[in-house]
């Protein structure tokens, strides 16, 4: 009730805290699904490239189970 009181009086900060969540989010996205894409398998015409050096490797370990 109280954000409603505040939205109405025009003091608050939720649609920055809002939009903050989201554009960190987003970055957060791209970056962790840069580095899987780039340790993932490699698509055709990309087998031979190193991938940046940003990238951290990571070592793919096979089970032993199986």
């Amino acid at each position: 009730m109280n954000i409603l009181m505040d939205v109405s009086a025009g003091n608050s900060n939720f649609p920055v805290a809002f939009a903050a969540v989201y554009v960190v989010g987003f970055i957060a996205a791209v970056v962790l699904g840069s580095i899987a894409w780039y340790n993932s398998k490699r698509p055709v015409g990309w087998e031979d490239k190193e991938p940046p050096s940003i990238v951290p490797k990571i070592n793919k370990e096979e089970n032993p189970d199986n």
